[in-house]
C-alpha cells in the first residue's frame, strides 16, 4: 500500500474520510503518512514527547534469529534518521509482547524490549534503556525486576513519575512455571503477577511492588495519569476459577489500592486470549477499552469514568460483530475517546476506529485499513500529539513483483479528530 488519502468503501464500512459526511464525525483530516522503517518488520508504537513530536520504535527482522529495537522520531513533516535502540540474537519476539516508549517530562526518552534469559521460548527479561540526547544515544539497559529467575517478564508498560523517574508495570512469571506454548495455563503451573517499580532519576531502583498476585498470562496492560497525578492500571484478572475480566489498580497519592474488577464479563477461559485493555485520561476523564469472548460472543466494549478512575460507568458494546479486539485508546479533552480495534468482515480484517462518549457509546466506526490477506495488522497503536492524532499498523509486504514476500510493512496515519460533531 503506497501513501495515500485514503478514501473507498468496503462492505459497507466507510474507508477514509475526505468528503465523506460519515467520516467526518470522527476525522476532519486523515492521511497516510511516509514511516522511516525498511526491510522486516513488526509491531510498531507509538509515544507523543514532551516537545509534542512523535516517536515510533519497532523491531526489524535480519535472517532466522537477529533483530534489532529501532526508533526514529517524527517532527510534524519528516521523520529523523532511525537509530538503533537494541539488537541481537536474542531479543524476544512476538507479535503481542512487543517495545513501546515514553517521553519524560525533562525531555529524556526511555524505550523498553525484551531479551532472553533461558532455554525456554517464554523465559525473558524486560530491558529499559534511557536516552539523554533526543534519541541518539542510549545508556545500558536496566532490567526492572530482581527476582534473577530464568523465567517469563513482559507486557510492560512506562510512565513519567514524580521527581524525573520513570514508572516500569509489567507481569512477572517468578512464581510461574512458564510453558513453551503462549497462552496455555495448567493447573499446578503457580500464576502471573502483576508487578512495579520506578526507575529513579540516578537509575537506582525503588522497591519492587506486588500488585497483584494471579493474573492472565499474557495479556498487554496499560496506565494512564489523571490531573491529580493519580495512575490507573489496566489488565486482564484472573480468578482461581479461570474468570479472566479486566480489572484496574490506581496508585492514589503514592500508595497503590486493591485490584478492582471494572468489566464484569464473567468470561471463563482456560488460557490466555492475549487481548489486553487500554486505558486512557484528559484531565478528570478516563475511559477504558477491552475485548470479552464471554458466553461465547466476542465483543468489544468500553466504559467511563468522570471522577479520575474511582468508578467507572455501564460498560457499552461497540463492535460491529466480529471482533478480533487488539484495542487502543485516547481519551479526548471534551470528555468523549477515540477508541480502536481490528475486526473480522466479508471484506477481511479492518482496522476500525470510533468515536464514543459515555452517553452515546459509539458513532458509525470508520476502517483505516483493510487487510484480505489474513491475520497481519497485529496491535495497532495511537497516540495523540497537540491536535493531531497519529494511529500505526502493519499489513503484509510484497516483493518487486507485488507478490508478498511473509513480512509486514508499517503504515501510520495522521489526522484531526472532529471535536465539532
Amino acid at each position: 500500500m503506497t501513501r495515500r488519502s485514503l478514501v473507498s468503501l468496503v462492505a459497507g464500512i466507510t474507508l477514509g474520510l475526505i468528503g465523506s459526511p460519515v467520516v467526518a464525525q470522527v476525522f476532519s483530516t486523515l492521511a497516510e503518512i511516509d514511516v522511516p522503517s525498511t526491510g522486516v518488520v513488526e509491531e510498531p508504537s507509538l509515544v507523543t514527547l514532551a516537545d509534542g513530536r512523535v516517536m515510533m520504535s519497532w523491531t526489524e527482522l535480519s535472517g532466522d534469529t537477529y533483530a534489532a529495537v529501532k526508533a526514529a522520531i517524527y517532527s510534524g513533516a519528516t521523520w529523523s534518521d532511525p537509530v538503533t535502540v537494541a539488537e541481537g540474537n536474542d531479543l524476544f519476539i512476538s507479535y503481542a509482547d512487543f517495545s513501546s516508549a515514553v517521553g519524560l517530562p525533562d525531555g529524556r526518552i526511555a524505550v523498553s524490549w525484551l531479551r532472553m534469559n533461558g532455554d525456554s521460548y517464554y523465559d525473558y527479561d524486560v530491558n529499559i534503556a534511557i536516552s539523554d540526547d533526543d534519541g541518539k544515544t542510549w545508556g545500558s539497559p536496566i532490567v526492572p525486576h530482581r527476582d534473577g529467575l530464568v523465567t517469563q517478564h513482559g507486557f510492560v508498560t512506562l510512565l513519567p513519575d514524580a521527581k524525573e523517574g520513570l514508572l516500569a508495570m509489567w507481569l512477572d512469571g517468578r512464581a510461574y512455571e512458564t510453558g513453551d506454548t503462549f497462552g496455555s495455563d495448567g493447573a499446578d503451573a503457580g500464576a502471573m503477577q502483576l508487578r512495579a517499580t520506578t526507575v529513579n532519576a540516578d537509575r537506582t531502583l525503588s522497591e519492587d511492588l506486588l500488585l497483584d498476585d494471579m493474573t492472565c498470562t499474557c495479556c498487554q496492560t496499560s496506565a494512564a495519569v489523571t490531573a491529580d497525578g493519580t495512575v490507573l492500571l489496566a489488565y486482564r484478572d484472573r480468578t482461581v476459577d479461570e474468570v479472566r475480566d479486566i480489572s484496574v489498580v490506581r496508585r492514589v497519592d503514592g500508595t497503590w489500592t486493591a485490584p478492582k474488577p471494572i468489566s464484569g464479563d464473567g468470561w471463563e477461559i482456560d488460557g490466555c486470549p492475549v487481548n489486553g485493555p487500554a486505558i486512557s485520561t484528559s484531565g478528570d476523564y478516563a475511559s477504558l477499552v477491552w475485548f470479552t469472548g464471554a458466553g461465547g460472543v466476542p465483543s468489544v466494549k468500553m466504559a467511563f469514568s468522570d471522577d479520575q478512575g474511582a468508578s467507572f460507568g455501564p460498560a457499552r458494546k461497540i463492535d460491529l460483530g466480529g471482533p478480533a479486539g487488539r484495542v487502543d485508546l485516547l481519551q479526548l479533552k471534551d470528555g468523549s475517546a477515540l477508541v480502536s480495534w481490528v475486526e473480522w468482515t466479508a471484506a477481511g480484517e479492518v482496522l476500525l476506529t470510533c468515536r464514543a462518549t459515555a452517553t452515546d457509546g459509539c458513532g458509525d466506526p470508520i476502517a483505516i485499513a483493510v487487510n484480505r490477506t489474513g491475520n497481519a495488522m497485529g496491535f495497532p497503536r495511537m497516540t495523540v500529539a497537540g491536535e493531531d492524532v497519529y494511529i500505526a499498523w502493519t499489513e503484509p509486504s510484497t516483493d518487486a513483483s507485488g507478490r508478498l514476500d511473509g513480512g509486514t510493512t508499517i503504515h501510520v496515519a495522521r489526522g484531526q479528530v472532529n471535536l465539532a460533531e
